[in-house]
């Protein structure tokens, strides 16, 4: 695998220059393995949907790679589960409702650390996915950095499943102008953008992302 890695890393790098957005590698669809090759070949990031799958990976790694690498939450995070995630992910991308920030909050201040979060935004407005709608983010972000043990760091986006890349290419963007209405607004400084997966993250880093997602993308044969 970790030839494919090296291969497949190597194209998506070409891909996104002059952006060069920080790459996380999504390994949710395999097991520690994965993660050890990943890192082999430079890759730092590592992406996980499912709290308790990640956390056993995670274990299974070696210190070496545990401490120098950076485990992301990226998919919907159940209330019953932030107990587990918070202070096991350096970053918590999917934080989608005001509540699921009072109950990160709560559980971090638990254990007495600041846990860095991104807000997911639905600007697309699919009633299948998490995320704040625009409106709602304007609404409850003033309450979210409020919090003292949640420290928000920018935003997550996920586009639609849609054949239009002019359309994502211009949702995408528009999630970087919310990111920085929401910063003028509240006089927040927000450092990342992480959107864009396997097909479409040359046009997320096109309009600005920060951090591109990819799984699939970079573990297969493409």
């Amino acid at each position: 695998m970790k030839n494919t890695i090296e291969k497949n890393l190597l194209e998506v790098k070409q891909k996104i220059e002059p952006y060069n957005p920080n790459i996380i590698a999504v390994t949710k669809y395999f097991d520690y393995h994965a993660i050890i090759d990943a890192y082999s070949v430079g890759i730092r990031d590592f992406g996980e949907n499912r709290v308790l799958d990640a956390i056993a990976k995670i274990s299974q790694l070696d210190e070496e790679i545990r401490k120098n690498s950076r485990f992301h939450l990226i998919g919907h995070l159940q209330k019953n589960k932030v107990k587990k995630a918070v202070g096991n992910f350096d970053l918590i991308q999917s934080v989608d409702t005001l509540e699921l920030a009072y109950e990160i909050n709560d559980q971090a201040a638990k254990i007495g650390i600041v846990q860095d979060v991104l807000v997911q935004i639905n600007n697309a407005k699919e009633p299948q996915k998490s995320g704040f709608y625009p409106e709602d983010i304007f609404r409850d972000f003033g309450e979210i950095i409020k919090l003292k043990n949640l420290r928000v760091k920018g935003v997550m986006n996920m586009a639609p499943l849609i054949d239009d890349r002019e359309q994502i290419l211009n949702l995408f963007k528009d999630v970087v102008r919310i990111k920085t209405e929401l910063e003028k607004k509240f006089s927040y400084p927000l450092e990342e953008i992480s959107m864009g997966m396997s097909g479409d993250y040359d046009l997320a880093a096109q309009a600005g992302a920060t951090m591109i997602r990819l799984g699939k993308k970079l573990f297969q044969d493409n």
